[in-house]
């Protein structure tokens, strides 16, 4: 589905400074990007992929309808960009499959009588000890 369509027009782009491995250059180069994309004024999805989004991925957009996604794990800018768009093309994919509704199978007989027999086991030992601790005292 996503991957037919190039979001990246409708991206917004802010760089950072990032902690993390890098020594010196990362005090002095702003290598976090973070992804911002507004899913209520999307051009390119409808109001039904609008609502998934908004419904699958509601604790990470904020209340302006804006889906924010960083990464600063890697040394430089535009790798941080590439994997951010990754992340990005990932989560809309995921938000847009429709799940299956799962169907509710029945216990099998043999599975239930199974455990009904060991219910009786245990009850059974717990009874015995039970005798037992009365005949001592």
């Amino acid at each position: 589905m996503p991957k037919n369509r190039n979001f990246e027009s409708e991206f917004i782009f802010r760089t950072s400074r990032s902690g993390g491995k890098g020594g010196q250059h990362v005090n002095k180069t702003e290598t976090k990007v973070e992804l911002i994309f507004d899913v209520l004024h999307s051009q390119l999805l409808n109001e039904e992929e609008k609502k998934l989004v908004l419904k699958r991925w509601k604790n990470r957009i904020n209340d302006a309808g804006e889906l924010r996604i960083c990464s600063s794990s890697l040394r430089s800018q535009a790798m941080n960009k590439s994997k951010v768009i990754e992340k990005f093309y990932d989560k809309i994919e995921k938000a847009l499959t429709v799940q299956k509704t799962r169907i509710a199978t029945k216990m099998p007989k043999v599975v239930k009588e199974e455990i009904l027999k060991n219910k009786k086991r245990k009850s059974e030992k717990k009874a015995q000890r039970n005798l037992k601790t009365r005949d001592f005292l």
